[in-house]
């Protein structure tokens, strides 16, 4: 992928394609997380255990992270933005036919589906905004993206649980379908088009050069260390606030998404600008912002796990939200350090595939042993793994790359 100079008029730009891609990212997680709101609808209707109920995380992401690596690997070779929309319209389509199943195997085939067509996504889209975006403003960038993420959990548990209520499951993955399809047409003629890799290296060859990259192996273990954490909010973080206060679904939902994901704004800005204006002195201040928002999420964690307190929940989805950011902001930033720019799709593929086994495995488990040991400790858990993680950023090197943004 060739490197083009930056004129002033793609300096002014630049921010256009994040602009565009925020409303892409909130319906990505829109239709992914709006079905943990209605669990317990969907297990009324389709007659589904608490471990079926777990694999309708699990399956999406165990299918997802599978194909991402490649999926990264040909919005590299093919081009990010075209990339992109393929990957909504298909999941688009997968929304609405979830909201036409009938059993629970029904109901996994259609997260299967949105699994395959969501894996081409953001590996495209974290590729395409850090090539238009140098040091000096990569994390805010990505940051502002990934808080099209957030807002997308807040509607996914809000509005998902107030649908459910009023006017059930089904109408719900309906209208999200047709709103997933609608905004594609839009994006055919406002996202333009970026070129190709020419590069004729392999796909194997290709993932083999990404994993040899010094300090991505380090990366890859804290990615999946904060999925296990991750995976287990947005699953399960629902339904055990409707159990522990007996809350109705809206509020639950509500809770379980509207502070954390609401706090993480706040948090994306504060790590955002801190790693741009840090890393510019400093080329591993991206890894320690990671390494301590990690390190201070955990505590957080194990409050919620013990308390019985609705007051005291908030406080500590507060300090979730707050302090997950710092990673999440900074993943393809430090990866852009350690890849060249026509790996970062597929690197951040690999990334993607080791977060989502790792939480597909933990929202099953946790499924698995909700009627035994109880939620609070697979929260419990989740809360040492990512103490461990953290340590291992220490051993992630790299430098900050001061090349011109590349065309995405």
């Amino acid at each position: 992928m060739r490197l083009l100079p930056v004129s002033s008029t793609a300096a002014r730009s630049k921010w256009t394609p994040v602009g565009l891609l925020w409303g892409v990212a909130l319906l990505n997680y829109l239709d992914r997380q709006v079905v943990f709101s209605q669990f317990s609808l969907i297990q009324k209707d389709l007659h589904a255990t608490s471990f079926e109920l777990g694999l309708i995380s699990s399956v999406f992401l165990w299918i997802y992270g599978s194909l991402s690596p490649f999926a990264g690997y040909i919005a590299d070779r093919w081009g990010r933005a075209r990339i992109i929309l393929f990957g909504l319209f298909v999941w688009s389509g997968a929304t609405w036919i979830t909201a036409h199943v009938g059993s629970i195997n029904g109901m996994l085939f259609s997260r299967a589906l949105m699994g395959v067509s969501e894996a081409f996504y953001l590996p495209a889209a974290l590729a395409l905004i850090v090539d238009r975006h140098g040091p000096s403003t990569r994390s805010l960038a990505t940051g502002i993206h990934q808080s099209g993420l957030y807002a997308g959990s807040i509607l996914g548990g809000a509005w998902g649980g107030w649908m459910g209520e009023h006017y059930g499951w089904r109408p719900t993955f309906t209208l999200l379908g047709f709103v997933g399809v609608t905004y594609g047409v839009v994006l055919v003629f406002a996202l333009g088009r970026d070129r190709s890799n020419s590069s004729t290296r392999g796909v194997f060859r290709t993932l083999f050069a990404v994993t040899r990259a010094k300090g991505f192996v380090f990366l890859a273990v804290a990615f999946g260390a904060i999925s296990v954490s991750n995976w287990l909010i947005y699953t399960w973080l629902p339904l055990f606030l409707f159990e522990r206060f007996g809350w109705s679904l809206t509020k639950a939902g509500f809770t379980a998404t509207f502070y954390t994901q609401t706090a993480s704004f706040a948090g994306m800005l504060l790590s955002g600008v801190l790693a741009d204006r840090l890393a510019l002195r400093n080329g591993r201040a991206r890894v320690w912002i990671q390494m301590l928002g990690m390190a201070l999420t955990a505590p957080f964690l194990l409050g919620l796990s013990f308390t019985n307190s609705g007051g005291v929940v908030i406080a500590m989805l507060l300090g979730i939200g707050l302090l997950r950011p710092w990673f999440d902001v900074n993943a393809m930033p430090v990866l852009r350090q350690l890849v060249p720019a026509e790996l970062c799709a597929t690197g951040y593929g690999l990334l993607n595939m080791i977060g989502c086994l790792a939480g597909g495995i933990s929202a099953a488990t946790a499924g698995g042993i909700k009627d035994t040991l109880g939620l609070a400790a697979a929260f419990e858990c989740a809360a040492a793994v990512l103490i461990v993680g953290a340590a291992f950023l220490v051993f992630v090197r790299g430098q900050e790359n001061s090349k011109p943004a590349t065309n995405g």
